[in-house]
């Protein structure tokens, strides 16, 4: 399998990954235009703008939009994270071409209709109040905004019911103005594709693009914050995070083989311990998620209005044992499982047209496989013992709470509990 990367003059970088044996491709467009590059009375326009991709553009309507695509058995969709929106589809080898041409027309081209900008609104607005109604959902936005209060990367993606209402044609041509410049963008292919020819096409659909002067987003400042949120559910939803490193840093290899040992399958701690020994939730796990200039390592669990001080507590104390030392089962453990996952999902020529566009946006290069699980097999007791220690004796801390939460923990009761 061979990694070819081009950089049109404009600045566009195409990536492919030709993976031997397969009949079928993914292709996406991945932008760096996602919920931090937005200003705050923009919050939510760029989920609204993947929104409006699939909205009808010069050349097709919304249905010959979808028909293009899955009159060949094909699949198309897009998403919007704090970083990047996508736009992707998945073919057949025969229908790459077919595939890039729909992606850079609904990219390129969009109409937005003023008639389907309302139907869509709707449509958001109904998303916007099915995620209020889904808690851990939306307890990791509240976990968000706690850690990153009053700055884009703090804010829902979905955006505020108040901006949705009032987005309009000329707001969404504005952000595609601002944000959506070949320098933003990255096309990357995986499976059965053709690197030459995947060029030759992308300079001829994308090649008469100017660059676009986006500067960069602000800087992630994580803060001690807290959102407690009463209501009458079954469950309280209790998630804590604390900052981590950005996934610049080699060690958030270190901070993710940590949050897999600490919570990452039914053998962690966190499963056994709260779960299995004291039958204190249903549903516990920890993860290590990381963007441009920080991270975070989070905990959710859902558990009952009386037993939610004990859950906490109990996870307190499980994060201050892991921290002061793993066992050597529990690393190989850990690592196994990493590379595992990451091994696992290169099967998949979507998951592989992915990572390629994530790692051409962090590194502009993609490193070899070997590259990647060498730096998992690196980390060893001695790095988690430090990266440990200093993730509880210092990282700052954020919280989120939903559902019944009177018995709840203060953050602060945490933070010295944590720290003693």
């Amino acid at each position: 399998m061979t990694v070819q990367i081009h950089r049109l003059p404009n600045g566009l970088r195409i990536v492919t990954e030709r993976m031997p044996g397969l009949k079928s491709a993914s292709l996406g467009l991945w932008i760096a235009a996602g919920g931090r590059h937005e200003r705050p009375e923009q919050n939510g326009i760029a989920h609204f703008l993947e929104h409006m991709a699939f909205k009808g553009t010069r050349t097709r309507s919304p249905l010959q939009i979808a028909e293009a695509i899955e009159d060949v058995g094909g699949y198309i969709n897009a998403y919007t994270s704090r970083e990047m929106t996508a736009y992707y589809a998945r073919i057949l080898e025969e229908d790459v071409m077919l595939a890039l041409d729909v992606i850079s027309d609904i990219v390129l081209n969009p109409v937005f209709d003023p008639a389907e900008i309302e139907v869509e609104r709707g449509v958001i607005l109904q998303e916007i109040g099915q995620a209020l109604d889904t808690p851990d959902d939306i307890v990791f936005d509240w976990l968000q905004e706690a850690a990153y209060p009053d700055q884009p990367l703090g804010r829902t993606i979905l955006g505020e019911t108040s901006h949705v209402e009032g987005f309009s044609r000329e707001d969404l041509f504005g952000f595609v103005g601002e944000r959506y410049g070949p320098g933003q963008m990255i096309l990357s292919a995986a499976g059965a594709v053709d690197h030459d020819a995947i060029v030759r096409e992308a300079e001829r659909l994308f090649g008469h693009l100017s660059p676009v002067l986006s500067g960069t987003p602000e800087p992630a400042r994580f803060a001690y914050g807290e959102k407690r949120q009463d209501k009458a559910l079954e469950q309280v939803h209790f998630t804590l995070a604390l900052e981590g490193p950005s996934y610049r840093e080699d060690e958030i290899y270190t901070a993710q083989v940590f949050a897999t040992a600490l919570g990452g399958g039914m053998s962690s701690r966190l499963f056994q311990e709260v779960r299995e020994k004291r039958g204190l939730c249903y549903s516990i796990f920890a993860q290590a998620s990381a963007y441009a200039d920080t991270g975070m390592t989070t905990i959710y669990a859902g558990t009952s209005e009386g037993d939610v001080g004990a859950l906490a507590e109990l996870t307190i104390d499980e994060l201050r044992k892991a921290a002061d030392g793993l066992r050597p089962d529990e690393v190989n453990r850990a690592r196994a499982q990493m590379k595992a996952g990451l091994l696992m999902g290169l099967e998949s020529p979507s998951s592989r047209a992915e990572r390629l566009a994530r790692l051409v946006s962090i590194w502009d290069r993609v490193p070899d496989l070997e590259e990647t699980v060498a730096l998992i097999d690196g980390v060893n007791a001695d790095k988690l013992r430090d990266y440990g220690s200093r993730l509880v004796s210092q990282a700052p801390v954020a919280q989120a709470l939903y559902g019944p939460v009177g018995n709840a923990p203060r953050l602060d009761d945490l933070r010295a509990r944590l720290a003693a």
